[in-house]
């Protein structure tokens, strides 16, 4: 790989790490809320309220049911009004993050849904309002989920990044199609694969490692 290659690699990297974090940050700040909100007004919830929860399961599955390419086309208007421009890595976090945050918020809701009702009566009966009962026993007793299924996320992020390259999103994406497929540069294509397979391997072993430390009945 010559050396003008190995530098363009590199700021791919770089790309694809922005756009992963970016858009994870956001899905992850958007997403736990919307899952709590789903558990919350579902049937039996803290804040029961059968309309809102569907209407809020209609938006997340309507999300959620659209293929990435299409919702990545479908929403270059929303990005040239949020960034000014439908090219570059700073576009693709737009509808990275928007496509991210329903898939979390379901994989968030699962989580949440596993906590025990019993502690949550149990607070109750002692007096705990809405936001003690989120506070300290919804997220604390689902965070070994919240953050398995966060990093998921990041892994699912990773490949949508690497498809925004087809659209010019800037990325190992982009430096795939650009240089290993339309140049046939092999080594490119190569280097780009391997690159993915660590930063995926690597965010699935922090990860794990991280849900290990968390979930007290390890």
């Amino acid at each position: 790989m010559t050396p003008v290659l190995f530098d363009l690699l590199i700021r791919s990297i770089w790309e694809t790490l922005l756009m992963t974090g970016a858009s994870g940050l956001i899905s992850l700040l958007a997403g736990l809320p919307l899952g709590l909100a789903l558990i919350a007004t579902d049937r039996g919830g803290i804040a029961e309220n059968l309309w809102i929860n569907r209407l809020l399961g209609a938006i997340v599955n309507g999300f959620r049911s659209v293929p990435f390419i299409i919702l990545l086309v479908a929403l270059i208007p929303v990005t040239r009004l949020i960034v000014g421009t439908a090219l570059g890595t700073w576009a693709a976090i737009v509808p990275l993050a928007i496509a991210a945050t329903p898939y979390y918020a379901r994989i968030a809701e699962v989580s949440l849904r596993e906590v025990d009702r019993g502690l949550i009566e149990a607070v109750r009966a002692m007096g705990g309002n809405r936001w003690t009962i989120i506070r300290e026993v919804l997220v604390p007793e689902a965070l070994p989920g919240i953050v398995a299924g966060f990093t998921v996320t990041l892994v699912t992020l990773i490949g949508a990044s690497a498809m925004a390259g087809a659209i010019g999103a800037g990325g190992l994406g982009d430096l795939a199609i650009r240089y290993g497929y339309q140049r046939f540069e092999t080594n490119v294509m190569i280097a780009v694969v391997i690159v993915l397979i660590i930063m995926v391997c690597g965010i699935q072993w922090l990860g794990d490692r991280l849900v290990a430390r968390l979930d007290h009945r390890a």
